[in-house]
């Protein structure tokens, strides 16, 4: 049992590090301290349980699967879409068997089978955590945008063209509409 604590107390440790690895796309426009992996996961989880509200799916599940979307990011850092020509696309699943090895069996199945999920994205609940995903950036643009960073379209658009549900391509049309403080006016 110490053992299967240690691994437990070790991953969690690793999972730390996702609040200091930054988001380095946003860096090539200009933002000087972008988000870090784990503020846009948050957001992504939230927004996963929204769109499978909206969507029929299980919102526990999203969010769950979008929990666990970029935690193999404390292994290779957020790599920008830039060094996609010079690198082969590591393999989420693969990086997650190796950060989650010395977990008792459990808990290596849980993130595993979470990740394994998100990747193959069969399922409403894996389709909705990949929406908020997208969804999730193209907020974080707009909200850049508003605060004076120039040159945000192009993730703004890119995230727009891959949502995939419905409830996901309302919030992105909606989301451009609206200013990033109109919660406020409530």
């Amino acid at each position: 049992m110490a053992k299967d604590a240690e691994g437990l107390a070790g991953f969690g440790y690793e999972l730390g590090l996702l609040k200091r690895v930054r988001r380095s796309g946003w860096w090539h426009t200009g933002v000087r301290d972008p988000e870090s992996v784990a503020e846009h996961t948050m957001r992504a989880a939230q927004l996963a349980a929204l769109i499978a509200a909206e969507e029929g799916a299980d919102p526990a599940r999203a969010a769950f699967l979008a929990l666990w979307h970029d935690s193999q990011e404390t292994r290779t850092g957020d790599l920008p879409h830039t060094a996609t020509a010079y690198l082969t696309k590591p393999d989420p699943r693969r990086i997650t068997a190796d950060q989650t090895e010395r977990l008792p069996e459990r808990s290596r199945e849980l993130v595993r089978g979470a990740v394994d999920e998100y990747e193959v994205r069969e399922t409403l609940e894996a389709r909705c955590a990949k929406d908020a995903d997208k969804l999730e950036m193209m907020l974080q643009a707009v909200e850049y945008r508003d605060v004076g960073v120039t040159r945000t379209a192009g993730w703004i658009e890119s995230a727009r063209k891959d949502l995939h549900l419905e409830t996901s391509r309302r919030i992105a049309e909606a989301a451009i509409a609206i200013s990033p403080l109109s919660w406020r006016d409530r």
